[in-house]
């Protein structure tokens, strides 16, 4: 892998976090019920730390040379706060496999710097997922 290959993966990692932040703005305005008040503000957070994780992204592609994408992945529609809950879920699982691959492309291309970036997006994410697992009763 090149430079510029590893600058569009970045972009596309950008681009999940901008759906992230769209999905959780959704999400925890429309989650609805008793059960889940304390949901909504774990969501809540989550979408402060998805705005930093889109932001390092951004850096990370700009200190590489790239230009951060704008562009916004289709965001599916949740029928309940279940589903919501779920596809919330299967994003941040998809996010973390992703950021584990980059941490060890970006040492493997000698970007330390960048590694060391996106540790902290990796481990976030990681929270995020048993966060959710917990809410769902996994």
């Amino acid at each position: 892998m090149d430079k510029q290959a590893f600058i569009a993966l970045l972009n596309e990692d950008l681009e999940s976090e901008y759906r992230s932040i769209v999905q959780y703005v959704q999400h925890a305005a429309t989650i609805k019920g008793a059960e889940y008040l304390s949901v909504i503000a774990e969501l809540k957070e989550h979408l402060g730390q998805e705005l930093t994780h889109a932001s390092t992204l951004a850096e990370q592609i700009d200190f590489l040379g790239g230009v951060p994408s704008v562009r916004v992945p289709e965001i599916p529609e949740a029928t309940g706060s279940a589903q919501a809950l779920e596809l919330d879920l299967e994003l941040e699982q998809e996010q973390l496999r992703r950021y584990r691959e980059r941490v060890e492309q970006a040492g493997e291309l000698g970007l330390s710097d960048v590694a060391e970036a996106l540790r902290p997006l990796l481990q976030q994410t990681q929270d995020h997922v048993m966060d959710l697992q917990t809410i769902l009763g996994r």
